[in-house]
């Protein structure tokens, strides 16, 4: 019964709450370096689904070619400055038409035409 004794004067000294703290550094350090390894998964999830996807063709104008006509000109509503402040910032917007000229980046295939592939001899 004489080590009871020692381990009640160690846990009434403090001993306890260097345990308790050196417990408590040691799982949020765990933690931390948990999360640093779910989120560099998920950007590599992301970036490998990026990967896969056919590249877009947009404008200059950073609209799709959907919204562009056979001539060039965008049809897309965009946000025109019509007032600015003493600095030249711009303080109020209204509904404008996109004024990009043509798309501009590779075409995309209409139509993609491939023989069969058999051996009829």
């Amino acid at each position: 019964m004489d080590w009871f004794w020692w381990v009640f004067i160690f846990f009434m000294a403090g001993g306890f709450a260097k345990i308790a703290d050196t417990a408590r550094t040691a799982l949020r350090t765990r933690h931390e370096r948990k999360m640093e390894r779910l989120e560099t998964a998920r950007q590599e999830r992301q970036e490998l689904a990026a990967a896969q996807q056919p590249p877009q063709p947009v404008c200059g104008c950073t609209h799709h070619l959907a919204k562009h006509d056979k001539k060039g000109k965008c049809h897309e509503l965009v946000e025109v400055a019509v007032a600015w402040d003493a600095d030249r910032k711009p303080v109020q917007y209204e509904a404008g038409q996109c004024t990009c000229q043509q798309y501009i980046g590779p075409q995309p295939l209409s139509q993609i035409y491939a023989e069969d592939l058999t051996d009829l001899a």
